[in-house]
């Protein structure tokens, strides 16, 4: 057995080359819709203010993931509350649900394609 093989082995084995699933869920739009109506949760959008003036889910609090104050002002919200995360596609707010994990949010969620693919109506 080469090195090489060897050490492959042993990486396999501790599982080094595993990918770690994220710490928060992933929700399809049906699944999101279900659980936003859970009492006491927060409702997040992490898109910037004019694409939220332009259109939001029902009871969203606007906090974007892009400002620098992000961590900041996501560090006044309840850790131990229900978060649920949305933006435009999903991308960005896969990224705050990441930062919210590690900053000890303990229930994250995710809204899979985002507004784009939300079926219910927006609100001004």
């Amino acid at each position: 057995m080469s090195i090489s093989t060897f050490l492959l082995s042993l990486f396999a084995m501790f599982g080094l080359f595993q990918g770690t699933a994220p710490a928060y869920k992933n929700l399809t739009p049906a699944q999101f819709s279900s659980a936003v109506r859970e009492r006491g949760a927060v409702l997040l959008d992490v898109r910037r203010p004019d694409e939220f003036a332009a259109g939001h889910l029902p009871g969203a609090v606007n906090i974007d993931v892009t400002s620098p104050d992000f961590a900041r002002r996501v560090a006044a919200l309840d850790k131990t509350k229900s978060t649920y995360v949305y933006c435009r596609s999903g991308a960005r707010s896969a990224t705050a649900a990441s930062q919210l994990t590690k900053a000890g949010f303990g229930q994250v969620s995710n809204l899979l394609g985002g507004v784009l693919d939300w079926p219910e109506k927006l609100v001004r």
